[in-house]
Order: C-alpha cells, then sequence, then structure tokens
C-alpha cells in the first residue's frame, strides 16, 4: 500500500529544493520538483538573507507537488526574521556571516563567563550563535520586534500564520537550557532582548497548522498542513543516517560538515567546552554531541575565486586524485576561512604559518581541502568518542559530500574505520520520514532508519592502510585555543 504523498522544503545555505516523498511497500520513493539557488545578498547595512524571495520560490516548488497531505520546512541554523506588532518582517534577516559579531562574541562570553555559558546551553562557541547576534543587534527593528522567528519557523508563519519556535533549531540558538529544553530568560537578557520575544516550542511531529487560504490558493494545495520537523537540516540529517547499531558516527556534509554522535543526553563537562563541542537536540529527546567544521565551504568558495562551477569539479578532483598525498593540511575549523574571499590564498597563508608547501595546481589545493576535512573529521569523531565514552564502529557520511568519493576515502583511510556514504538527500529523507511517522505509517526512530537503509544505494569505503601518515599530517596543525 502506498502512503499520502509528503512535501519536504528543504532550505541549504547555498541552495533549496521541494523534495516530494511517498512509502510504497516500505521504501520511500522520492522526486525532487522544484531546485533554486539561495545565498547572501550585499546590502548598505551588511549580509542579508533574501528571506522573501526564498518563500517565493517555496510558493513555487508546493505548486508543483500537486497537494500534499502536509508540508515540512527545514533550513541552516542560528538565522532569524523579525516580526513586529502587526507580523510584519522588520527588514531581511542577517546571514550568519556578516561581520557585525565578530569582537561582540568574544566580549560576550568573557563577561557571562565561558564555563557558566555552557553548562547553562551547552553549545560550541560560534561567533554566529544568535545570542551573538542579538547580542552585536542595534536599531529600529529590535526595538518594534513582537516576536523572533528562526527561518523554517518564518517560513511556517507565512504559510500557515502561526508562530512557533521548532526545538532542535531553537537549541542551536544560544537561549535554550541544555537540560530543561525550555527558554533560558536570563540568556534572553544576557543577549539584551525581552523573553517574552521569544515563541512557544514545538517538537518535531507537531502540526504547526493548515496552510493559509491565500497560500492554499496559490500553491493548489487545499487542505495541506504543516508539520514540524527536525528544522535544522541537521537534526533531519541525522535522522536520515541508515543506521543499524548505536556506535555510530555521522559526517553530515554541505557547506559545512557537523561530525560527531547521537546520544540520549548532553555532555556538559568542562573537557567538552575545551574541545569546542555543541550539544543540539534531535529526534525523541536525543542530543547531537557533534564539532561544527568548515566544510565544502572551503571547495565552494575556492571554485568562485577561480570562477568555476561545479560542472569544473570532476576535472578538478581526478587532478586531486593524481597529487602527492598529504602534503599540506590546514585547520579546516580556522575562523579565517569563515568569510567569503580568496579561499586559495587563506590556504596557502595557513600553509606557510605552518612551516608547509603551499599546493602550486588546482588539483593540489582540492587535495589539501579534502584532506583537511577528513582530518577535522577524524578529530572531532575521536574527541567526541572519548568524551561521551561511546564506542564507534562505522561513520555515516550523508549529504552532498556522499557523492565525493575522495573524501569519503579520505574519512576512512584518516580513521581507520569504515565509512558508509549516502543518502546524499538524507536532509529531505529525514523531513519527509518525521511526517511519515507523525501521520501514523512509522512507527519509530528504528523504522525509520531501516526505510532508508532499504530505500537508497548505499557506498561503503573501508580503509585502505595504516593510519600513520594521518597521524604524521595531524601533528603539523596548530593547536586550537580553548574558547
Amino acid at each position: 500500500m502506498e502512503s499520502p504523498t509528503f512535501a519536504a522544503v528543504d532550505l541549504g545555505a547555498s541552495s533549496g529544493r521541494v523534495v516530494l516523498g511517498r512509502l510504497t511497500a516500505g521504501r520511500l520513493e522520492t522526486t525532487e520538483v522544484h531546485r533554486f539557488a539561495n545565498g547572501p545578498v550585499p546590502l548598505p547595512d551588511g549580509l542579508h538573507w533574501d528571506a522573501v524571495g526564498l518563500f517565493r520560490e517555496v510558493l513555487a516548488g508546493l505548486r508543483e507537488a500537486g497537494g500534499p497531505v502536509s508540508v515540512g520546512v527545514d533550513s541552516w541554523a542560528v538565522d532569524y526574521g523579525l516580526l513586529d506588532s502587526s507580523g510584519s518582517l522588520l527588514g531581511e534577516p542577517f546571514h550568519y556571516r556578516d561581520s557585525r559579531t565578530d569582537s561582540v562574541a568574544e566580549s560576550f562570553v568573557d563577561s557571562f563567563g565561558a564555563p557558566d555559558l555552557f553548562a547553562r546551553n551547552g553549545l560550541q562557541f560560534l561567533p554566529f550563535n544568535t545570542i551573538f547576534q542579538l547580542a552585536a543587534s542595534k536599531g529600529a527593528a529590535l526595538e518594534a520586534a513582537e516576536v523572533l522567528l528562526l527561518i523554517p519557523d518564518l517560513i511556517g508563519y507565512w504559510l500557515t500564520g502561526q508562530v512557533g519556535a521548532e526545538l532542535t533549531n531553537a537549541s542551536t540558538t544560544g537561549l535554550l537550557d541544555a537540560r530543561t529544553h525550555e527558554w533560558s530568560p536570563e540568556l534572553a537578557r544576557a543577549a539584551g532582548i525581552d523573553p517574552s520575544l521569544l515563541p512557544p516550542l514545538r517538537r518535531p511531529g507537531d502540526v504547526v497548522g493548515e496552510l493559509l487560504p491565500s497560500v492554499a490558493g496559490e500553491t493548489g494545495s487545499t487542505g495541506t498542513s504543516v508539520v514540524a520537523v527536525g528544522s535544522h537540516d541537521t537534526a533531519s540529517a541525522v535522522i536520515g543516517v541508515p543506521a543499524r547499531s548505536p556506535n555510530f558516527a555521522y559526517v553530515c556534509t554541505g557547506t559545512w560538515s557537523l561530525t560527531g554522535l547521537e546520544l540520549p543526553a548532553p555532555v556538559l563537562t568542562e573537557e567538552a567546552r575545551r574541545a569546542n563541542f555543541t550539544n543540539e537536540l534531535g529526534i525523541d529527546g536525543t542530543v547531537r554531541f557533534l564539532r561544527n567544521i568548515m566544510g565544502l565551504w572551503l571547495l565552494q568558495e575556492s571554485l568562485r575565486t577561480w570562477g568555476l562551477t561545479s560542472e569544473d569539479l570532476p576535472g578538478l578532483l581526478a587532478e586531486a586524485a593524481r597529487a602527492e598525498p598529504l602534503t599540506a593540511v590546514v585547520d579546516a575549523e580556522d575562523t579565517r576561512f569563515l568569510a567569503p574571499g580568496d579561499m586559495p590564498a587563506r590556504i596557502a597563508e595557513a600553509c606557510r604559518e605552518t612551516d608547509q608547501p603551499v599546493p602550486r595546481t588546482r588539483g593540489a589545493l582540492v587535495r589539501c581541502i579534502l584532506e583537511s576535512l577528513a582530518l577535522a573529521h577524524r578529530r572531532a569523531i575521536r574527541e567526541a568518542a572519548e568524551l561521551s565514552g561511546r564506542d564507534v564502529d562505522v561513520v555515516h557520511l550523508v549529504g552532498g559530500g556522499a557523492r565525493n568519493e575522495l573524501l569519503c576515502q579520505f574519512t576512512a583511510d584518516a580513521l581507520g574505520t569504515p565509512v558508509v556514504a549516502g543518502p546524499v538527500e538524507a536532509t529531505a529523507t529525514g523531513n519527509l520520514l518525521t511526517q511519515a511517522r507523525a501521520a501514523g505509517h512509522v512507527a519509530d526512530l528504528t523504522e525509520v532508519r531501516r526505510i532508508i537503509a532499504t530505500s537508497h544505494c548505499l557506498d561503503h569505503y573501508t580503509p585502505r592502510r595504516s593510519t600513520g601518515p594521518w597521524d604524521e599530517a595531524e601533528i603539523r596543525l596548530p593547536s586550537r585555543p580553548t574558547p
């Protein structure tokens, strides 16, 4: 028997998509009906997102969807829009790569106290966390605001007229108490906002509401409801990991590499804070204990700097495969790589600072990026396992990087652990199956992952040799300062 059709609105930091899914004979069948570009918009006061343009694309995708029974929305984390008392958006949301938090984040942490802040919200120190963005915000928009909505909740509000904050994404803001899973008034006031600005919390599977009549008429989706999913795209991607046992690590790859473990409870020790790990919420009360690594952003920005596109990537990867291994590696978590700009020049600078040869060809630089990401995956997984006491016998690499055979093989080689790659669209898959579960077509998370494993062709990578060369390469990386 077939289930009804569900629609996933999956908004990534560089592109968005609308994907349809239905269950047929225990397998998930998916169809992408709309894909569109996304990216920062430079305005006189800084870097922003075109939220209205994104909503226009969402409506276009839902018109193509043909009236699904429900819709779930996920996106990147931390960024938000502000609504006034009439429900109007007070300016386009800031982009997390905007520089306004550069000095504010460190001064905020110094003032609050790093150990106290981590004990309260359990988050990795990242200068763009929502709590730091709010501390950096000034002006009439914040003063006139009545409610703050994270990006997927903003899209959900425009679809339904209902205000709320989904829990997995709320846990990335720095404003949620890691133990109680409720908004922290103390953290809100420390960020300079009234706690009343934060909306009621929802959980994955909660029904947000039916489409507004105007939206239903625009899209031809009468009777369609919006269902809360893991609205942080990483939360949905981790749901979409086809794990067979609890002893797995994950690498959710795309613009970022979100790398870590799924745990039953947060790890709020001082050792975890010093290692710069984050505790974000997943489905069913699970915790995503992970570290944010710069990810394929390094490669994307290099291509942009060279005036190349993704169509040029296969040739570059072939050159990288022929390049000398582990000639130079950089710390993929170095904040110098965060902002848009000349990425090859920054990588060259990092190599010179550590007395390593600068990659002389584009292929060599691509290899440097991929090997550096593999080392970052290795460091994060090994440290997460040590800090949590969890053994790891397999690594699931999902998202766009699952297509990159070099990255998958390098990650297996660096760790000395098998890597299972796929699905590429893990986020949309997790989004769709959360909706199917809410509708009663899937029993639990174990069944979700069984369906994913049987619905996708997965690639397996076995470590090829000793980790010795990777051990030596890691020594060349500079030690990271404790936040």
